[in-house]
């Protein structure tokens, strides 16, 4: 068999440790990866003087496939977010946010099963047209929408649906204000779903979803939006489910794909072995399904739920009092 390349990218903060769990899980299962590691990030920035060296940039496009830990962008005016520029660089489109109830949490749901698609690369962050006024009276910041963009990613959001027996998708715009940007969006998003009749449609205004999500989430299967309301519904999912400690991300283009934790790098805990690894365990499950390794993925979430249910060495945010080494052993003692 192949052996599998992937590009390792522990990152800042607690990354290292959490990104250490999940590669220690994922040759646990069998998956026979050869790693490749890069730096980037505040690491990088120290050791090169560049946030993104292109070192890291070879690798992501030579192995085509990254595993990535939290980065920290500094704070400050020349620095661009490193996970933008990633997307940017590598067309990144889709952003693939899944959340999953999981048995032994502290949400404040159980039934929680939801992925929200956001497109990446387009919108408000497109990083188009940001001028501020030299008196510094005014700001302005263009959004971009093109017919092409809105397309791939609602045909994204109904392939992906098709793929896993879902039943619905909800396009999620503000239409009824932003005539322009949202409605082309929205046009676009009718006439693809149309091509998927046996898959639901509906469609929902970003204010209303923010109210529903919080008091029935229930009635949302996929949702798929443009780049910053997607950022801000997949946040609101992620608490539907415990907090961002309990939600992957995928960043995923035509010929290359990222997996991350989505959470920070939490500096004041670093180094203290007290950090959660779930949320890139779960990104190296969304990984392991990306490259048709789905019986592995499997078992790696089985024995997640198992761990936390019985609160088997959890750390304290799930409400036990081990570090990020206990848990790992948790979980390999399942495996």
């Amino acid at each position: 068999m192949t052996q599998t390349t992937i590009t390792v990218i522990p990152g800042d903060g607690i990354g290292p440790s959490i990104i250490d769990s999940a590669l220690q899980i994922l040759d646990k299962v069998g998956c026979n990866f050869n790693y490749e590691f890069a730096k980037a990030g505040l690491t990088a920035l120290e050791e090169t003087d560049e946030l993104l060296p292109q070192e890291t940039l070879d690798l992501i496009a030579k192995n085509k496939v990254t595993l990535k830990g939290p980065l920290t962008t500094p704070i400050g005016a020349g620095f661009t977010s490193i996970n933008v520029s990633l997307r940017k660089q590598f067309g990144l489109y889709a952003n693939l946010r899944p959340v999953l109830s999981f048995k032994g949490t502290k949400a404040r749901y159980d039934n929680i099963d939801i992925i929200t698609i956001r497109e990446n690369t387009q919108g408000m962050y497109s990083g188009v047209g940001q001028v501020v006024s030299e008196d510094g009276t005014s700001a302005e910041a263009m959004s971009v929408i093109t017919r092409e963009g809105a397309e791939k990613i609602v045909t994204f959001a109904y392939e992906l649906a098709r793929k896993e027996g879902r039943n619905k998708v909800t396009a999620v715009h503000k239409a009824n204000i932003l005539k322009s940007t949202s409605g082309l969006f929205l046009e676009v998003a009718r006439e693809v779903g149309e091509r998927y009749p046996e898959i639901e449609s509906s469609e929902m205004i970003v204010d209303n979803t923010c109210m529903q999500l919080v008091m029935n989430p229930e009635q949302f299967d996929v949702i798929v939006t443009t780049n910053l309301f997607g950022d801000i519904l997949s946040d609101l999912c992620a608490g539907l489910v415990g907090g961002l400690g309990m939600a992957p991300g995928a960043n995923i283009g035509e010929n290359a794909a990222i997996f991350e934790a989505v959470h920070g790098s939490a500096p004041d805990i670093a180094g203290k072995n007290l950090a959660n690894p779930t949320s890139v365990i779960l990104a190296s499950i969304q990984m392991l399904e990306y490259l048709d390794m789905g019986d592995k993925a499997e078992k790696i979430r089985e024995a997640l739920k198992d761990v936390i249910a019985s609160g088997d060495r959890t750390t304290r945010d799930l409400g036990g009092e081990h570090g990020t080494t206990d848990f790992t052993q948790a979980m390999l003692d399942r495996l």
